[in-house]
């Protein structure tokens, strides 16, 4: 499953909704939680079903979530149950903290017609951030965790800055756990919406850590993160050429092999593979 892009929009907002065929994102949301105004929740629930199946009607076959309210709210059964009646894929649970945050979810989903259905935890409290190693590895119905940066510095009481040396550490934790567990990793919102250099810098450095993709607030954020997280024309050449190189140092019976100027082993020429398999994925007719 691709994850370089995942775009929310209010779940209020069905005009914002409707506009979701237009976009190439991986992953689309509905947002049902902060998006969405709180006296505005509980209707934007009950529409949901409606909205969801207009989008299908029209011919969106897309990987389609929910973002429910987060498990502590009083909305998180009733908002899990209302993604779990529609044609939706699965929900985003925010706040996500505990193992048992994700039993209470897959029960419900479990239990709808057209199971299964899957689960991305969204990581930002210091007790998710604690506890992320056993989140990733609670097994299905979790596709990958997402790392929330705002709410956990605002929770750990520090301040936002543009480098986000204040959330390394929780960054790198969460996608460490990630793969680890073998799951997706999708990294942080950039809510300097109308900044793009800001939002490519951020994006490739999440890629430099090993994350798949990223939370997207804008379309235009969608082009840019796709762009990021799918391999370079260069990266492909060069993987090419790399697997070529080693193949016949292999024939020769070297294991290692000296490849402009760097030496490739094993670990590397797994990375090229793996470059490969995305591009293949990119091109037409790919997953």
């Amino acid at each position: 499953m691709r994850l370089r892009s995942l775009l929310f929009a209010p779940a209020n907002r069905p005009d914002l909704v409707e506009k979701f065929p237009r976009y190439p994102a991986d992953l689309f949301v509905i947002d049902l939680e902060d998006g969405t105004p709180e006296p505005e929740r509980d209707a934007a629930r009950r529409a949901l079903p409606a909205l969801v199946a207009h989008l299908r009607r029209g011919g969106f076959e897309r990987r389609l979530l929910v973002r429910v309210n987060q498990p502590r709210s009083p909305r998180f059964e009733p908002d899990v149950a209302a993604a779990a009646s529609c044609a939706a894929d699965g929900v985003m649970i925010p706040k996500l903290e505990s193992e048992d945050d994700l039993r209470r979810a897959g029960a419900l989903l479990e239990a709808a017609p057209g199971a299964p259905r899957g689960v991305i935890g969204l990581v930002e409290t210091a007790a998710g951030i604690v506890n992320v190693e056993a989140l990733a590895r609670a097994g299905p119905p979790l596709w990958a965790l997402a790392f929330g940066a705002e709410d956990l510095v605002t929770e750990l009481g520090g301040r936002r800055t543009a480098e986000g040396v204040e959330v390394l550490y929780a960054r790198s934790r969460l996608v460490l756990a990630a793969k680890a567990a073998r799951i997706g990793a999708l990294d942080q919102v950039v809510v300097d919406i109308r900044d793009a250099e800001r939002f490519r810098r951020d994006a490739a450095f999440g890629r430099q850590l090993g994350y798949d993709g990223k939370m997207c607030l804008l379309p235009r954020q969608v082009e840019l993160a796709n762009e990021i997280f799918s391999p370079a024309p260069d990266e492909i050449e060069r993987s090419r050429r790399l697997l070529a190189a080693f193949e016949e140092g292999r024939r020769a019976g070297r294991g290692v092999i000296e490849f402009e100027g760097t030496m490739i082993d094993e670990p590397l020429v797994r990375r090229a593979r793996a470059i490969l398999e995305l591009a293949s994925e990119d091109a037409p007719g790919g997953a």
